[in-house]
């Protein structure tokens, strides 16, 4: 018998292109174009070396007390991850484990699928609507857990917290998770349920509104049962995942509320900024409340512009897939860099039109 019979095949999933060259404009990650609060850098700088000698603290007490204070909850309602991806990771396997179908959109982040294939999750896609939008009814039936990211990805729509609230009180046998990766950015919370539906769980990150993809920092807030549940599974997986440093820099940014604050406005007027322009140049842009554009133009292919922004070393994200191969994803930068891109986009769609 030959040993790969016995490997797990999967699809991986597919990250955004990672250019080794630093001269680009790099919109295709959702990464904030602004550094981390001050106490964060100031946290590392003064960072202890000689604690690295000693296994971190596996509760991750520091950083679990900031967040709890931060949104109005007890230490033993969060859990804290490596990025909300591995947070994401295990939810899935500790809360979907019947032979029942877990329910997500067709069009959503792409690494729900991937997680429901490695853990041999069943699941169906809910197709959106016209508009990019869910339909609270295709949730209203037997299911064995749902998922559902709001604000969504790549669409940048934001259904209503009433909608959720609909979603999350019909399935009581189910747990639903609330993926708010872009919630600071203009999506509702459903953070103020939690209290008020056990079968909540919502996740969060520290890679977009608080520009700390490089430390990777994801946490779930849910009640204390369910978090309970999480524990056990990490600790069955890996007690020590979320390292000293990271527990001191994340506590940092979560006490500078200001900085927090302010960052998210700015990208946020970029974001409605670039949205007009892109209009006056004959895109079509969603509603998106986070903290990227999802554009398509009237009359050129998604595939030709990305392909002429990579050119010219600006690197946005494009996937040839049913319902949005006309469309791309075009993270917000700084206000020069979506200046350069508009001057760019400017020139190349009137050089189309002459």
């Amino acid at each position: 018998m030959n040993w790969e019979d016995n490997v797990r095949k999967v699809v991986p999933y597919v990250a955004g292109e990672q250019p080794k060259d630093q001269n680009v404009i790099k919109l295709n990650t959702n990464e904030c174009p602004y550094p981390p609060a001050p106490g964060v850098g100031t946290a590392i700088h003064d960072f202890d070396c000689d604690i690295l000698r000693k296994y971190p603290d596996l509760d991750v007490s520091l950083l679990v007390k900031a967040l709890a204070g931060h949104h109005g909850l007890s230490d033993k309602q969060v859990f804290v991850g490596v990025g909300s991806d591995d947070v994401l990771a295990m939810a899935f396997l500790t809360f979907f484990n019947s032979k029942k179908p877990v329910l997500f959109p067709d069009i959503t982040y792409s690494f729900y699928d991937v997680w429901a294939d490695l853990y041999r999750i069943p699941y169906q896609c809910q197709p959106l609507d016209d508009n990019f939008c869910i339909r609270k009814e295709d949730y209203f039936r037997e299911n064995g857990g749902i998922v559902i990211a709001n604000p969504n990805a790549p669409t940048g729509v934001a259904a209503q917290v009433s909608e959720l609230e609909e979603i999350i009180r019909a399935n009581p046998d189910s747990v639903v998770i609330i993926d708010e990766a872009y919630v600071d950015f203009g999506g509702g919370s459903c953070v103020p349920l939690i209290e008020k539906y056990d079968n909540l769980l919502v996740v969060q990150t520290f890679s977009k509104s608080r520009s700390m993809a490089g430390m990777r920092i994801g946490y779930a807030m849910g009640n204390e049962k369910m978090i309970g549940c999480l524990k056990d599974v990490k600790f069955s997986f890996n007690s020590y995942t979320m390292s000293a440093v990271s527990i001191a820099a994340g506590t940092a940014a979560v006490a500078d509320e200001t900085y927090f604050q302010d960052t998210v406005a700015k990208v946020v007027t970029t974001r409605e900024r670039v949205k007009g322009e892109l209009a006056k140049l004959g895109f079509v842009c969603t509603d998106s409340k986070t903290n990227f554009i999802f554009a398509s133009h009237r009359t050129i292919p998604a595939r030709e512009i990305f392909e002429a922004l990579k050119a010219e070393n600006i690197y946005v994200r494009f996937w040839d897939k049913p319902r949005i191969s006309d469309y791309m994803r075009i993270s917000i930068g700084t206000d020069s860099e979506m200046d350069k891109v508009l001057a760019f986009l400017e020139h190349y769609v009137n050089k189309r039109k002459g």
